[in-house]
C-alpha cells in the first residue's frame, strides 16, 4: 500500500475531543427535567382518570372512549420517559 505525505500528516493528527456543556447549559437542562417531570405527572394522572371512566363507562353502559385516552396517556409516557434516556444518554 502507497502512502503519501497527505496520508501521512493526516495519520500523525491526533483528535482529542473533550465534550462538555455550554455556558448556561444547567439552567436549560433544569427547566427540561421539570417540564419532563410535570408531563409523567400528567400521564399518570391521565390513567388514574381514565380508569374512573372506564369503570364509570362499564356501569354506566355508556360508550367507550376510555381505551383511546388510556391508550394516549400510556404512550405519552412511554415518549416521555425515552426523552428522558435520551436526555441523560446525550449529557453523560
Amino acid at each position: 500500500m502507497v502512502h503519501t505525505i497527505y496520508d501521512t500528516a493526516i495519520l500523525a493528527v491526533d483528535f482529542n475531543v473533550n465534550a462538555e456543556l455550554p455556558p448556561g447549559a444547567n439552567g436549560f437542562l433544569r427547566i427540561l427535567n421539570w417540564v419532563l417531570w410535570i408531563v409523567l405527572f400528567g400521564c399518570v394522572a391521565a390513567v388514574i382518570v381514565s380508569g374512573g371512566k372506564f369503570a364509570w363507562e362499564k356501569w354506566s353502559r355508556g360508550e367507550s372512549d376510555a381505551v383511546k385516552m388510556l391508550i394516549g396517556s400510556l404512550a405519552g409516557a412511554v415518549i416521555a420517559g425515552s426523552a428522558t434516556t435520551i436526555l441523560n444518554a446525550v449529557t453523560a
